[in-house]
């Protein structure tokens, strides 16, 4: 055995010994170790690297289309390669990233429910078509990692008592002290089922058919060290974790945020960074703020983690006119160390977070952002809180529909105001990841809502090829606006060595209807102050307000306008934002 290999070897026996900490001995750890070098293929002479604590693997350029395999769809076509049409017409230059969320199949929650990980749903298209999209773009993809559905060979394994799968679900006796559990859902956490070993009660975090795995097990570890090595092989360079809060469970308490569950992200970023060197881990944990943040670990955890408090902030600030949250959220947000980096979002398949705004908003701020949200159609989805009562989860709406006014009621600004959510995420600390229906527009789907009765599948849409084509190819639609400003936006971001994931950042204090921050690149070169008039009224920024050198030229980059030393102050339109930089394009 090489030193370096050694060296590996005890990395990994020190993961274990804290996830398996009795549960095994310390004469397993070496062994089990092993295994797992074997399954992501990492066996002598593959050398032991030293920990990528601070590399950053990202830049400016770096900006995520998240999508389903099918937004897009024709009848004749495989819905990946529409999608990689789409990409190739219209995103090319502007975003080099797509998350294509899990395109395995599955039985319910829209792909989270996967029934095959080691395949492409038939109906999407297959693993060729994955690789094709690989070969041009950096490819995410979702790692469910917590369960999987109640219709997958390994549940069947399980109900039989054989076979691989018979011994990787979480039971437990329903006479346990569960209170403290916290729940994302209302449905009950135990599910009851006959198998042939009698009957057995199945922890289910999410839904019944979502059945959770037991990682007490060191084979459900190996199967998902599987699972990323064939994931790997197929292009991915970026892993979602997906519900990976949840993943250790333990009657007695919160079963969330356990340390077996930061030690086990740990021990697969110490397996994928020696297996690809460049890739990337983001965990996706919709939970309060501090929580998530914990998920960065000491630099050896995820590199970025899902900025779920920045939807319902900003949202909230968009309909209120009033942005003290926002800027109060935005000030006590540590800087990202190099190495780690925010993942940025306002939209996505699933809703708008309202965990991540608790201690936030008040309880009268949030039912006034949720009272506003169904008048623009929007649903409220609901989970278990603390005593047994219901309390709101997320919002379901299509982010279009979100911002088509304020809390007087719909106005005229919605395109304005959309773009303006979209300025102000983009220029943040932080890689943007921008969901397709936000790209393009798109609207709340009802009839979708009507035919699944599921509160998320308003903002899942599909897209039939020729329509959306002939949306885009009408300059004066809303779908065609809002793609051209929103590329536009990103071809400015991704040129500015300013806006890298870890460039400095600074909260301004310009009153509440302004959102306003400066950053600055790495090299200190360029700075850029960027700021939104979040008002339905026109407002004057004052430039001593943000203290201009007036021996530099300045330049708004996103109107081209050149600002002058001797100015006092430049009008900002409803729901205008300017990138304020010493340095032009």
């Amino acid at each position: 055995m090489s030193v370096h290999h050694s060296g590996l070897t005890e990395r990994l026996v020190q993961h274990l010994s804290v996830i398996y900490d009795g549960i095994l001995t310390a004469s397993d750890y070496p062994g089990l170790a092993e295994r797992l070098m074997e399954r992501m293929r990492l066996n002598p002479p593959h050398p032991c690297y030293p920990h990528q604590a601070h590399k950053n693997n990202w830049s400016q350029s770096d900006v995520v289309l998240i999508t389903y395999g099918d937004s897009i769809e024709h009848a004749e076509t495989p819905s990946l390669v529409c999608l990689k049409q789409f990409l190739d017409s219209h995103c090319k230059g502007v975003i080099n990233n797509v998350h294509i969320l899990p395109f395995f199949p599955y039985s319910s929650d829209e792909g989270f429910a996967v029934i095959d990980y080691s395949s492409v749903n038939e109906g999407l298209g297959n693993w060729q078509h994955i690789r094709d999209i690989a070969n041009d773009y950096g490819l995410m993809a979702d790692v469910v990692i917590n369960h999987c559905s109640s219709r997958s060979l390994w549940f069947e394994n399980f109900v039989k008592g054989e076979g691989t799968g018979a011994d990787y679900f979480y039971t437990t006796d329903p006479g346990e002290d569960l209170s403290a559990v916290v729940r994302p859902r209302t449905s009950d956490l135990l599910k009851e089922v006959k198998t042939d070993n009698g009957v057995k009660y199945v922890w289910c975090t999410f839904s019944h058919d979502q059945v959770d795995f037991d990682f007490r097990n060191p084979q459900v570890l190996l199967a998902f060290v599987d699972i990323i090595r064939l994931y790997l092989d197929q292009g991915v360079k970026l892993f979602r974790l997906d519900a990976v809060a949840f993943l250790w469970k333990l009657p007695g308490t919160s079963s969330i945020n356990l340390p077996q569950t930061h030690e086990i992200i740990r021990l697969l970023r110490t397996l994928i960074e020696h297996a690809s060197p460049e890739a990337v881990i983001i965990t996706e944990t919709n939970i309060p703020n501090q929580q998530n943040l914990s998920y960065f670990g000491n630099a050896n955890e995820a590199h970025g983690i899902y900025n779920f408090s920045l939807p319902p902030l900003l949202v909230q600030a968009l309909i209120t006119g009033n942005s003290y949250h926002l800027r109060n959220w935005m000030m006590r947000m540590p800087p990202a160390q190099n190495g780690t980096m925010y993942f940025n979002f306002i939209a996505s398949h699933d809703g708008i977070g309202l965990r991540p705004a608790e201690g936030i908003l008040d309880d009268q701020e949030v039912a006034q952002l949720l009272q506003t949200m169904q008048e623009f159609g929007g649903r409220v989805s609901w989970r278990i809180g603390d005593g047994g009562q219901q309390k709101p989860y997320e919002i379901n709406i299509a982010l279009a529909d979100a911002l088509q006014g304020t809390t007087a009621g719909k106005d005229k600004w919605q395109f304005a105001r959309f773009i303006c959510a979209h300025a102000i995420m983009f220029g943040l600390e932080g890689i943007p990841g921008v969901y397709i229906h936000s790209l393009l527009g798109t609207g709340n789907d009802y009839e979708r809502l009507n035919n699944t009765q599921h509160n998320r599948s308003i903002n899942r849409h599909r897209w039939q090829q020729s329509l959306l084509a002939e949306q885009l190819a009408d300059p004066a639609s809303f779908h065609a606006r809002v793609l051209e400003a929103l590329t536009a936006l990103l071809a400015i971001r991704i040129r500015q060595r300013a806006f890298h994931p870890n460039a400095t950042q600074f909260t301004l204090q310009l009153g509440d209807q302004l959102v306003g921050y400066w950053r600055q690149s790495q090299d200190k070169r360029q700075s850029i102050f960027c700021i939104s008039n979040i008002d339905t009224q026109p407002k004057q920024l004052r430039l001593s307000d943000i203290n201009l050198i007036g021996t530099d030229s300045w330049v708004d980059l996103i109107s081209g306008s050149l600002i002058y030393a001797d100015d006092v102050e430049i009008a900002l339109t409803p729901y205008q934002t300017v990138w304020i930089s010493n340095l032009s394009d």
